[in-house]
Order: C-alpha cells, then structure tokens, then sequence
C-alpha cells in the first residue's frame, strides 16, 4: 500500500514556525504559482481539508498550505502574507553555507582566530577563538558573550563564560547564529537576505521574498547582528520541497545533495530527548515515528498534535510545528512517516516570546 508523503507549511503572527520535512523521492516542484489538487483527488483530501479549516477555525493562523506532490491540497488564511519566521532563519543561512562551501568561498574547518572573528568587551578568549565554523553550525562554539536578540530565557540559561571547550557541548546559542551571519558575509561579499534571493528564492520560484525582507537587528552587547527574514506560507513551502527533493529543483542542483544529508543529519543530543541538532537543524530522533503508535512532542507550553495511526483526524494541535505525518488515499487517515528521517527546523521554545 503506497504513502503519499505531506508537507505542511504554517505561518503564524504571533508563533514561531518549524518546518518539518521527510528525505523521500523526488517530488514534482511546482510551476510559477502553486497548482490546486486535481478534481478527482478533492474526494481522498476531504479529511485533510476538513482538518485545515477545523484548524484555522480555532487558531486563527496567518497561513496553512498543505502540500503533496507539487499541488495544494489544502490552504488557509494569507499564503501570500510575508511574516519574520523567527528561528528558521538558522535554516535558511545554514543552506547558504552549503553552496558558499561548495563554491570554495568558505571553508567551515577554519577557526574564529584565522577568520579574524573577536568580539566587543569582554572580547573573545584564545581557547573560544579555536572554535571553527563548523562548531557554530552545530551550536557548539563554547563561546557563551552577550548576543543580539536573545530572548530572557536564552540569557538566563547563557552558560557562563568559559564553562565549555569548543565543540565539547551542545547550547542553542545565539551568538553562534549571529556571528555565522557575519562570517557569511565577509567570505562572501554579499549579506544573506541578498543571496538567499539570488540563489535559492529566485532559482525555485518563489513568489514573494526579496531581499528587502530581511533586516538586521542588533545592540550594543556584541558586533554581530541577527539576520531576521520574513517570507510567505507559500514560499517557505517551496524551501521545504526543496530539501525534500535533496537539494534539487527541476533538475538543476540549488543546493549540494551533499549538505543536504550533512547538515541534517544529528550531531549532538540536545535538551530535548526526541531530537538532535545539525547544522542548524533539529533533527527528529527516528525511532519514535518508525515504531510509536502515536507521539506527543513536548514543547514548552506547546505540544504538537497525537498522531494515531488509525485516526482520522488529529486532536488538539497548540502549536504552528510542522510534522511529518503520511496520507492514506484508501483510508483517508493521516498517520506517523516512517522514514528514516525527519527534519524539524527552528527553535521549539515558548512561542509567542521567542526570537
């Protein structure tokens, strides 16, 4: 009995968004807009379309796309609405990295002290200055400064300075995100918002990202800004098909295939148990969707829908996390993917007062 694979892209106002993708197939990419399911699929969707307005219905989402396929199954609110997506920023400079790396322009076994990386007062220490640049992609630089656009909580759990080598422990570190930004930059010569537009928005199709809609935000604790983007339910849609597809768009190779499985692939256990951490990816643990009957992700407050194999439908959904869930036709019930992968981008924190 074949599985049709479902990518959901939700966008929120007021939450963070996590993208959650499944290493399949290739999948068919849209053209220069987004097709509707065709006429005699509309039967088989019916418990998924049924579900998207149930959710919006009571959430009030900017935006709900599920995708299948190439074609919109299901959508809700403004797909076409641009809004910051918080946390996935990681993801989308993380992809930047792979095709700077594979382009020669940055070399991520190079150190902070050899790409002249240091900081503002109380500067940068010779042990955090041999973090490499593949120690900030894992979020496990060690070095623990003052960051721009921490939330209270991040700066609460800030470990002390010096409490760890470089690459010895995993923290979720805004400086590490902040300063990869910078580094991209200066290997590149162009900042992110302007490349993501020119290597990866413009090359799949994306309907409204430019890169006006990126701005930085910084303060005076550290030189390194965030990189905050805003794109559209619609857009980030494509990203996600993107990586589902390895990295490939229509034929043409956007981003390595090889980067994709390197940066999503666990290299550090997190204080999450049901995942790991990439190159700025959460990455979730296989065995529960391989074997679990039904799953609850606790995140903070949030939680993301039980996913019964034999349900119909989901029960309360409190959180905008994409996850990866698998379509029966036959049986019109949606249960957990059972591929060996299955990528969540972003942060999974308390929502409406994340960054």
């Amino acid at each position: 009995m074949n599985r049709l694979r479902t990518l959901l892209a939700p966008l929120s106002v007021l939450h963070l968004l996590t993208l959650g993708l499944v290493t399949s197939a290739a999948h068919a990419e849209p053209g220069s807009t987004w097709p509707s399911i065709n006429p005699d699929a509309a039967d088989r969707a019916a418990p998924i379309i049924a579900l998207v307005e149930n959710y919006a219905r009571q959430y009030r989402p900017t935006a709900l796309m599920v995708v299948q396929n190439g074609r919109v199954v299901a959508s809700s609110g403004d797909v076409a609405r641009k809004v910051n997506v918080r946390s996935v920023r990681k993801s989308l400079i993380s992809a930047l990295f792979g095709i700077a790396a594979a382009h020669g322009q940055v070399d991520i076994t190079k150190t902070l002290e050899q790409l002249g990386i240091d900081d503002k007062a109380p500067s940068l220490t010779a042990q955090e200055k041999q973090a490499t640049v593949r120690d900030l992609l894992m979020s496990r630089s060690g070095v623990y400064h003052y960051a721009a656009y921490e939330t209270p909580e991040q700066k609460l759990a800030r470990p002390e300075r010096g409490a760890h080598a470089p690459s010895t422990f995993w923290y979720y570190n805004t400086w590490d995100f902040n300063a990869l930004g910078a580094i991209y930059e200066q290997r590149t010569g162009e900042n992110p918002f302007k490349s993501f537009e020119r290597l990866i928005a413009r090359p799949i199709g994306m309907e409204d990202f430019t890169a006006r809609d990126g701005i930085f935000i910084g303060n005076g604790s550290s030189h390194y800004r965030a990189y905050v983007f805003s794109l559209s339910a619609r857009d980030l849609a494509r990203f996600g098909l993107l990586f589902l597809n390895e990295g490939r768009w229509n034929g043409a190779e956007i981003i390595p295939s090889q980067w994709v499985t390197e940066s999503t692939r666990a290299y550090s256990d997190t204080d999450r148990p049901d995942r790991g951490y990439g190159y700025l990816w959460w990455v979730l643990k296989p065995g529960p969707w391989e074997s679990a009957q039904s799953l609850r992700l606790a995140m903070g407050a949030n939680t993301l829908p039980s996913c019964q194999r034999s349900s119909s439908s989901w029960s309360s959904l409190s959180s905008w996390a994409i996850t990866c869930v698998e379509f029966e036709p036959k049986t019109s019930s949606i249960s957990l993917g059972k591929s060996r992968h299955c990528l969540a981008s972003s942060s999974l924190r308390s929502f409406r007062r994340s960054r």
